[in-house]
C-alpha cells in the first residue's frame, strides 16, 4: 500500500460576503478534490491544539500525530534543520525575516518579496557587520528563499528567561505595528533587530529597490526561536518509510527531524509560482522507493497572506490540477489494487486557515479527506470523477462547510486520530 499526504497550506478560509458568502475552496473549480472527498470520506480536523499560535510548525507536527507541546521547540530550529545548518547544544536558531519598516512601522512582512539574489546580498553584509556592532554575541545568518532566513545565536554565555519560542511575534501577525511595541523583550534580540536597520536600509540594494519603487528589506525581524527538536522516526512510529516534499524549509525541517527523506524540486519557490507539477512528478518517482511521501505547497497561503481572494483560488486551482490532479493519475497508473493488499490511500487538507479577510493564520478545525483505491469500484469511481463539477458540488465536494457535516466529528489531530484513519482499514 502506498500513502500520499497533499497539503495545501493554508487553503481554508471564511466566507467572502463579496463572492456570495463563498470561500475560497467553493470558488474555485477543484474536480480532483472533489473526487477524494465524494469518493472518499470526508471530515474535519483540528490541528491547532489549545493555546498554541496557528503556524505550520505547529499543524504539520499535529497531522502527522507528534504532539508540538512535546515535540515543538520553535519554528526557528525547524526551518534551520531543514536547511542543513549545524545545530551544536546550546545554539538558538530563529526564523529571520527580511521586513519593510517605514517610519517606525512593519508594512511588510517579505520585504516586498525580495529576491533569492538580493536577499542573499544582505544577508552577507549582515553576516560582516552585526557581530562587530553587536558585542559580546556568536551570530551567523544564513539565506533561505527570499525573505526567510535563519540566524544562530551561540548562546553559552546567555540565558533566555523562556524555554521555548523566543524572539517577536510573526511579521505577518503584526502588520502595522509600532516596532518599539513589538520588539522582542531580551535585550540581545532587541539590539540586533534595531542595529539591522542602521546596516540595510542605506544599502546598495535598497537603494536600486527605492530607485525602481519596489520595497527595500530594511530590517531583520527575529521570531519563534528556539533549540534543536528530538523525535522519534516516522518509519518506527507508523511502519513506513517515506519522504518529504516542499518549497519551503519549515516543512523540510519537520521531515528531516522524523528521519524521511528530503526531497528538492527544481523549481519549488515557496510561493505562487512553484513548480506544482515537478513535485508531483518527484512525488510519484519516490514512491517506487517508499510507500509514503507528504507533499507540501504553500502559494495558498501566501495569496492568503496578501488578502488576494482571486490569487488564492488560482493557487487552489493549479494546486488540485497540477498536484492533485497529477497524483491520482500516476497512482491510479502505477500502484492501483490488483485484489491483495496492493494499492494506494490519499490524504488531502490544508494544514490552517489563512483568511483573506485576516490575513494571518487562525485555528479552526480544517477540512480533510481521504481516498483508498479499490479495484472492485475503480470503474464507478471513474465514472463519477468524470461528472460535471456542478454535480459534484450538489453532493458536496472538498470544503469548508461539507466537512463540518461529516459523521466522524471533529478529529484531534495531535492525538494521531488523522493518522490512525489514514493508515487503518478505511
Amino acid at each position: 500500500m502506498k500513502y500520499v499526504i497533499l497539503i495545501g497550506d493554508g487553503m481554508a478560509d471564511y466566507p467572502i460576503p463579496e463572492r456570495d458568502n463563498k470561500t475560497a475552496l467553493q470558488i474555485a473549480s477543484t474536480p480532483n478534490l472533489d473526487f477524494i472527498a465524494t469518493a472518499g470520506i470526508c471530515g474535519a480536523v483540528k490541528t491547532i491544539p489549545e493555546g498554541m499560535d496557528a503556524g505550520s510548525d505547529i499543524a504539520t507536527l499535529s497531522i502527522l500525530g507528534y504532539d508540538p507541546a512535546k515535540y515543538h521547540t520553535g519554528r526557528g530550529p525547524l526551518e534551520a534543520m531543514g536547511m542543513h545548518i549545524p545545530l551544536d547544544e546550546g545554539d538558538i536558531a530563529f526564523r529571520c525575516n527580511l521586513i519593510t519598516e517605514s517610519e517606525g512601522r512593519i508594512v511588510d512582512y517579505s520585504g516586498g518579496h525580495i529576491t533569492n539574489e538580493e536577499a542573499r546580498g544582505l544577508i552577507a553584509a549582515l553576516n560582516e557587520e552585526l557581530p562587530v556592532r553587536v558585542e559580546g554575541t556568536q551570530i551567523k545568518l544564513y539565506p533561505g528563499v527570499s525573505y526567510r532566513n535563519v540566524l544562530v545565536l551561540k548562546s553559552e554565555d546567555y540565558v533566555f528567561e523562556r524555554e521555548k519560542e523566543v524572539g517577536g511575534a510573526p511579521p505577518h501577525d503584526i502588520i502595522g505595528a509600532r516596532i518599539a511595541d513589538e520588539l522582542p523583550r531580551e535585550d540581545i534580540l532587541r539590539n540586533i533587530v534595531l542595529t539591522s536597520r542602521e546596516i540595510l536600509e542605506g544599502h546598495e540594494i535598497n537603494v536600486r529597490r527605492a530607485a525602481e519603487n519596489k520595497r527595500k528589506a530594511n530590517m531583520v525581524w527575529l521570531w519563534s526561536g528556539g533549540r534543536k527538536p528530538s523525535m522519534p522516526a516516522f518509519c518506527d512510529t507508523y511502519g513506513v518509510s517515506g519522504s518529504v516534499i516542499s518549497g519551503v524549509y519549515l516543512v523540510k525541517g519537520v521531515g528531516q527531524c522524523m528521519g524521511l527523506d528530503v526531497i528538492d524540486v527544481p523549481g519549488a519557490t515557496g510561493y505562487i509560482d512553484t513548480n506544482y507539477e515537478g513535485k508531483a512528478e518527484y512525488a510519484l518517482r519516490s514512491l517506487r522507493e517508499h510507500d509514503f511521501v507528504l507533499v507540501h505547497v504553500e502559494a495558498p497561503d501566501e495569496a492568503g497572506h496578501l488578502g488576494d481572494i482571486d490569487l488564492k483560488v488560482k493557487a487552489i486551482e493549479d494546486f488540485d490540477m497540477f498536484v492533485v490532479g497529477k497524483m491520482l493519475r500516476g497512482l491510479e497508473d502505477e500502484f492501483a489494487d490488483t485484489g491483495g493488499e496492493k494499492g494506494y490511500k490519499i490524504l488531502v487538507m490544508p494544514d490552517h486557515y489563512t483568511p483573506v479577510s485576516v490575513r494571518t493564520h487562525t485555528k479552526e478545525p480544517v477540512p480533510f479527506a481521504i481516498y483508498r483505491s479499490q479495484a472492485q469500484v475503480r470503474g464507478q469511481n471513474k465514472q463519477k470523477r468524470g461528472r460535471k463539477e456542478s454535480e459534484r458540488r450538489k453532493e458536496g465536494g472538498f470544503d469548508e462547510a461539507s466537512a463540518r457535516k461529516s459523521d466522524l466529528g471533529v478529529l484531534d489531530a495531535r492525538a494521531q486520530e488523522l493518522m490512525r484513519l489514514f493508515f487503518g482499514t478505511v
